[in-house]
């Protein structure tokens, strides 16, 4: 299946810290998606390098197809017009796979600009451990093999505690406990491969491609699990060990139900989509409530400005959300809750597969 709708896309902005070594990097990620369709002069003047700089690193970059060249046709204009350059999104495509929704594993191929193009899902039918890991692999060889361009990359948004490697320290409802799904992909199709905590990926996704405004953002995934992403002035918060955002198992209820971790009473136990499902329409309330005393602390701690609730929005979108959002206002001082949004994700179901190609374009191209 094919989508032609693009994402209201943002302008991707350069990360990290830089080294000497690193200055090419960082002029190739500015001068691809920081600014234009814009001439040669006005990239000079608007990233600060000079003349000679741009006109050697678009050189480049023109000659590898990631940028195309255009006339300016301004009407009233005398003489030749100039000639603008512009990220070609078509230049190539990204393998992004999404194994955060609930019964299946799906992927797409995506676009330099973060639209998805071409979708495959296969069922997961109870797989964990290696036959999980198979099941990754056939989804992502079929994907592939359907590309009409040169790959850029493969990203992965799972479920779990992920390193820097991309081996899957632990994600208990996929049955993988230092599991180098990372390694075992780029071993298998030989291009970089970037796998990352599928709630982290969606931030990432959403501050990119989606709506998103000033301030921190926080982004709670609700798939097979819970698990939440954030971004804090403009940085992916990834906290020791990687387990930033483990929301889903802060226990709430000590005499809850079992949790795939092993606990009682995790919030995963109660948010998680097959439990919101088996719950009913009338619980979404109480469990909003739920959520919200859980999440007050963390927006009143970090000064939060947008919490973004993705998932099926049948479950999210309505008394779950709305409970969540008053109570975390009755629990924080005004300066905290007053300009808090709270929403759903601008890029829908896609947001962890559109996440999982900004991997890839931060990974091969030094932005997000």
């Amino acid at each position: 299946m094919t989508s032609t709708s693009a994402p209201n896309s943002r302008q991707l902005r350069p990360t990290g810290r830089l080294l000497p070594e690193d200055s090419r990097r960082h002029h190739r990620s500015l001068l691809l998606f920081r600014y234009g369709p814009a001439s040669r002069a006005d990239l000079a003047r608007s990233s600060g390098l000079t003349r000679v700089t741009v006109s050697d690193v678009v050189a480049d970059l023109v000659a590898e197809g990631l940028l195309a060249e255009d006339a300016d046709p301004v009407q009233g204009r005398v003489g030749k017009p100039p000639v603008l350059v512009r990220i070609d999104a078509a230049a190539r495509q990204i393998v992004a796979v999404d194994l955060s929704v609930d019964g299946e594993v799906q992927g797409a191929l995506v676009d330099l600009a973060g639209r998805v193009e071409t979708r495959r899902r296969l069922p997961l039918e109870g797989r964990r451990g290696e036959d999980a890991v198979a099941l990754v692999h056939a989804l992502v060889r079929d994907l592939v093999g359907r590309a009409s361009r040169p790959l850029l990359g493969i990203g992965v948004g799972t479920p779990g505690v992920v390193d820097a490697a991309g081996v899957v320290i632990d994600a208990p409802n996929l049955g993988w406990h230092g599991t180098p799904l990372a390694a075992g992909l780029a071993a298998a199709y030989d291009v970089p491969v970037f796998v990352a905590n599928d709630a982290n990926a969606a931030a990432l996704g959403e501050h990119t491609f989606g709506d998103t405004g000033d301030g921190g953002l926080m982004l709670l995934r609700v798939g097979t699990g819970v698990g939440a992403g954030l971004i804090l002035e403009g940085a992916l918060l990834h906290g020791h060990r990687s387990a930033a955002g483990e929301i889903g198992h802060v226990v709430v209820d000590p005499a809850g139900a079992q949790c795939a971790c092993g606990r009682r009473g995790c919030l995963e136990t109660v948010l998680a989509v097959p439990h919101l499902r088996a719950a009913g329409p009338e619980a979404l309330a109480s469990i909003g409530e739920q959520l919200g005393v859980v999440l007050a602390p963390v927006v009143g701690t970090l000064n939060l400005h947008e919490l973004v609730l993705s998932g099926p929005l049948d479950l999210l979108d309505g008394p779950l959300r709305e409970a969540a959002d008053r109570t975390i206002r009755e629990r924080t001082m005004p300066v905290s809750g007053e300009e808090l949004v709270v929403r759903t994700s601008a890029l829908g179901d896609d947001v962890v597969l559109v996440g999982a190609a900004v991997l890839v374009l931060a990974g091969q191209l030094g932005v997000s």
